[in-house]
């Protein structure tokens, strides 16, 4: 029988047939077109995300959205695996997903030095220690393993932008190109030899050249300079230097109010106090982050407001030096823009930045008598979002909304030392550590994942630190005879 029933009912069958003879793949490729999902490079996850946006919004069972180098979503996790697919995507169990910290004062290659003198004044320290060694010891390749070592410290402990200063500032901007973080390299200017210029007006023709080199040419690398100290260079050089800044359209990072020395100092010196001689010779006027800001008087503060000087509070180095206690909070009510830093691991001795965070509050706490000041939410704040607009980068890092660069960490709450937990915001400030950090991923790109650093050797590095480490030792030793 060969009628039209019969021969569509034939066809039917037939097409059956061949679909079920197709392969999984072809199935697969038909169910993928359907996909009308976005497709980006990486979604985060976390049972907590803290955003750090002017509300200081914390999400539950959340995840962030990247792709090209920026965020383009944040919402729940849900949500966002409805909207997207993605390349990689992070698991969020027991994880806290928050913006990198970001550490605007350091002196990386430091790291190298930490230990050879502790328990001194600062001047003392400086004078008498640090520049004797620096000028012995401190050569490129010095400069290069102890940045690498400084790397790998931050990385592990969920830092993802810093602001350094230190010498052979192409060296310095070549380890943070290969490891992958985000960093302002400042081409130190200082009015004696140092390891790699001959004085100020040496240093200042130096530091143009490598502000030329590296000027535009990596997003992720801004060079700056790096005026010492008022101490360490007088008035004209400091007016010579700002105005090679500006020409080169680049910020300037300096000491700034660090001890009473430096306040003794410039008022014997100039008959005023270090912010009023910067500001009577026009040394603010462009980009200024200041590092630690402990002795500003209370006519010095509207400046800091007024020139919007970006002010890097350093409490470990600060305690350690015994330079003394920063009005922050004062500073903060009046407006000042305010960061956090750690200094250099010869004078801290690490780079951790959640200690940071919790001295920080602790001081401002004790020397008010005040236990209500410097909250958990204010000093995350200033780790992130707050130190991104200290140092010139509020439009770009700090916190997670859609269109910044995506520097975000996760922090694992597996440790006991998170259960139980009942406000995420104060266990990141008064309980988390570097080693609790998991993941941590710059411009888009994973450098740490499940705590196993992506773009360091770390074994090769570790090597090479003991083995020059040793080298400086047994010169010391010697010495001491």
């Amino acid at each position: 029988m060969n009628t039209p029933i019969c021969r569509l009912a034939g066809l039917v069958t037939s097409l059956l047939l061949l679909q079920a003879c197709q392969p999984d793949s072809a199935v697969q490729t038909t169910a993928e077109s359907s996909d009308s999902r976005d497709t980006v490079d990486l979604i985060v996850n976390g049972d907590y995300v803290v955003t750090m946006d002017s509300q200081a919004t914390v999400l539950r069972d959340a995840a962030v959205a990247v792709n090209q180098g920026l965020i383009v979503a944040v919402g729940p996790a849900g949500e966002i695996a409805g909207r997207f697919k993605a390349n990689e995507i992070l698991d969020g169990k027991n994880r806290v997903v928050l913006p990198g910290l970001i550490n605007g004062h350091s002196h990386a290659a430091m790291t190298l030095l930490r230990g050879v003198a502790d328990d001194l004044a600062l001047m003392d320290w400086l004078n008498n220690y640090i520049f004797p060694a620096e000028v012995e010891f401190v050569d490129a390749e010095f400069v290069r393993i102890g940045t690498e070592l400084a790397c790998w410290e931050m990385i592990r402990g969920g830092t993802t932008t810093f602001v350094d200063m230190y010498y052979y500032p192409d060296v310095i901007a070549e380890v943070v190109e290969s490891c992958g973080m985000r960093a302002f390299v400042s081409a130190t200017v200082i009015d004696q030899r140092s390891p790699d210029a001959e004085g100020a007006t040496d240093s200042i023709a130096k530091g143009l050249e490598f502000i030329n080199r590296w000027k535009g040419r990596n997003s992720r690398i801004m060079p700056i300079f790096g005026p010492h100290a008022d101490y360490t260079l007088n008035a004209e050089q400091l007016r010579a230097t700002r105005e090679a800044a500006n020409d080169a359209g680049v910020p300037i990072s300096i000491h700034m109010a660090e001890s009473p020395f430096e306040l003794e100092y410039s008022k014997q010196t100039y008959g005023m106090t270090t912010i009023a001689l910067f500001e009577s010779i026009g040394f603010l006027d462009g980009p200024t982050i200041g590092a630690h800001v402990v002795w500003p008087t209370d006519e010095e503060i509207p400046i800091l407001v007024e020139r919007k000087v970006g002010v890097i509070h350093n409490p470990t180095s600060n305690m350690k030096i015994a330079s003394g206690i920063s009005p922050v909070t004062k500073m903060l009510k009046a407006g000042v823009r305010v960061g956090l830093g750690t200094d250099g691991a010869a004078s801290n001795n690490d780079l951790d930045m959640w200690e940071e965070m919790r001295l920080a509050s602790f001081l401002q706490k004790v020397e008010q008598m005040n236990p209500e000041v410097l909250s958990a939410s204010t000093v995350l704040t200033m780790a992130t979002r707050g130190g991104a607009e200290a140092i010139g980068l509020g439009a770009v890092v700090g916190d997670l909304v859609a269109g910044r660069k995506a520097d975000l960490i996760q922090v694992s709450l597996d440790d006991v030392h998170f259960v139980p937990t009942y406000d995420v915001m104060s266990h990141l400030v008064f309980v988390a550590d570097e080693q609790d950090v998991a993941t941590v991923v710059v411009d888009g790109v994973v450098l740490m994942r499940n705590r196993q650093l992506l773009t360091i050797d770390t074994q090769r590095v570790a090597r090479e630190a003991r083995a020059l480490a040793a080298r400086i030792q047994a010169t010391l030793a010697e010495r001491n005879k």
